[in-house]
């Protein structure tokens, strides 16, 4: 094959890889690998002429096109650092084909796939848990622009979705190779019917669970507002703070009525952070005012954004992430508050931190990296966090308040629907990715989320897409991009736990195990 022909399969796998994070149908994957699979074949077949590491290159092509077309609105925040984290991710995808392929060369075809398959799971697995999270190409996560085929994540969760993509795209590969070959029907019948069995099946299984997932009836009424504040225009002394209020308070008083139970807004919707001192609510006469505003209603609760801070009197309580201005030394969050009808406060402090922007990887590791980050609101250093997720309890209610990029960390969510979640309340800011694919993708995270944990969802997004999301996945009332809005419905507490919540990413926990072990394999025959 000429050189030619390997680069433009490479390119041709980039640009297919890319598809379903562009808004084409999530089906695409199933045959997007098809082009690598055919150059790593054409590697081991001519093993004599080729090191292994000749595959490293025109994956790492493919690669770099995936992340680049997929994830270009990233860079609407930082360039540089979006632009660095795209080119490490090729990396290490690259890495993980080249590490199969060895195996392949070096033991069987049987174990290079059965290796391709548990490492780049285990690769996704790694974006989840490490300090430099990359999760958004996750294979099983962008199918969910068809959530009738996926209804079976409430037992495997997303990584379920990307072991079917794999096997889908190496099966295919074996039929069209027998094919080509034009090998005998005893061995190409076999392979096609394992291909059709594997699509085919799950299909059934989810159309069938689909449509017949009846929620029980057990409504709660919330009132939804999308405020529509341009955060690169954003300004954040008392005047534009006070602006903001009344903005919302007139949008949610289009839909609130005595039968709402919550008024739900967008993450970061006040963020002056003297006033939002979590130390001193007595004095925050923003609080007054929203307590005023809801004694107007019979029964109804907020739950909103906020940027809050923490004061810390005392050394001992002083955190990695605490910063010190003007002899204060003080914890900034990214804050999710209950605010009831009778003036009571809970708080959540967002766990799930965006690296470089809300904070520096590996800080509690590496302090002089503590300045080190991308500016997005004003505030210096990274922001203080919790270290596990917390429900938000109310009268009606036990809320789970996920905020902004919380929402793609499906075993994450189920954290706090073990701890009695009944509902889950997404709150966002997708401004920053303008008008752009990002904000259609961070949608498609809650529909995973309400699909996993079958939990009713309500979406507040400054900018859009503002929504409510059933428990089957569906997405309702969507609210159009860049406009305030306000919306009204009813959305039903569930209290049962799926297999998905019990268990979490079982799948790409053995995936890891098993490429622990393929490693180990390697190592005692090279050295023995």
């Amino acid at each position: 094959m000429k050189r030619f022909h390997r680069l433009l399969l490479s390119v041709s796998a980039g640009a297919l890889l890319s598809l379903s994070w562009l808004g084409f149908p999530g089906w695409v994957l199933f045959f997007a690998f098809v082009p690598l699979l055919y150059l790593e074949n054409f590697f081991f077949n001519h093993k004599e002429g080729f090191p292994a590491v000749s595959l490293w290159g025109h994956v790492f092509l493919a690669a770099i096109i995936w992340n680049v077309l997929a994830s270009w609105w990233m860079a609407k925040v930082a360039l540089v650092g979006v632009g660095a984290a795209m080119i490490f991710n090729a990396f290490l995808m690259s890495l993980v084909w080249w590490a199969a392929h060895s195996i392949r060369r070096n033991f069987s075809s049987q174990l290079g796939y059965i290796s391709l398959v548990v490492f780049i799971v285990s690769l996704e697995y790694l974006q989840f848990k490490w300090d430099i999270e990359w999760p958004c190409l996750q294979l099983g996560s962008v199918l969910a622009n068809k959530v009738k085929i996926i209804q079976w994540y409430e037992y495997t969760g997303t990584f379920g979705g990307t072991l079917w993509v794999l096997l889908l795209n190496i099966l295919l590969f074996q039929v069209f190779r027998n094919i080509q070959q034009k090998s005998p029907l005893k061995k190409t019948i076999p392979s096609s019917t394992v291909l059709l069995v594997l699509l085919v099946v799950p299909l059934i299984i989810s159309f069938q669970l689909y449509s017949s997932y009846k929620e029980k009836e057990n409504p709660i009424n919330v009132a939804i507002v999308q405020p529509n504040v341009d955060p690169y225009n954003e300004k954040f002394d008392m005047e534009a703070e006070t602006q903001k209020l009344d903005d919302f308070l007139r949008l949610a008083a289009e839909v609130t009525t005595d039968s709402t139970d919550f008024i739900v807004g967008p993450e970061t919707l006040f963020e002056h952070q003297t006033l939002w001192n979590e130390a001193t609510p007595d004095s925050n006469v923003f609080l007054k005012r929203l307590q005023n505003f809801l004694q107007q209603y019979e029964k109804a609760d907020m739950v909103f954004g906020v940027s809050s801070i923490e004061v810390y009197e005392n050394k001992a309580d002083v955190t990695y992430t605490a910063q010190h201005n003007n002899n204060v030394t003080y914890d900034r969050y990214n804050t999710a508050m209950l605010f009831t009808k009778a003036g009571e406060i809970q708080v959540y402090h967002k766990s799930k931190l965006v690296a470089g922007v809300e904070k520096v990887p590996f800080q509690k590791y590496f302090s002089f990296l503590k300045n080190n980050y991308i500016d997005l609101g004003g505030a210096s250093g990274s922001l203080g966090r919790q270290q596990e997720a917390s429900n938000l309890i109310a009268q009606n209610a036990v809320i789970s308040p996920v905020i902004c990029f919380e929402s793609v960390f499906g075993e994450y969510v189920t954290e706090y629907v073990k701890k009695g979640a009944e509902l889950i309340f997404v709150i966002t800011n997708d401004g920053w990715w303008k008008n752009s694919r990002g904000y259609k993708q961070h949608l498609l995270f809650s529909q995973l989320r309400a699909i996993e944990t079958r939990r009713s969802i309500a979406r507040s997004a400054n900018t859009g897409t503002s929504c409510f999301i059933t428990q089957r996945g569906d997405v309702l009332q969507a609210t159009r991009w860049w406009e305030e809005a306000a919306i009204t419905g009813e959305i039903n507490k569930n209290k049962t736990l799926t297999y998905y919540v019990k268990h979490g990413d079982f799948i790409a926990r053995s995936a890891v195990f098993i490429s622990v072990l393929m490693v180990l394999m390697v190592f005692v025959k090279r050295f023995t």
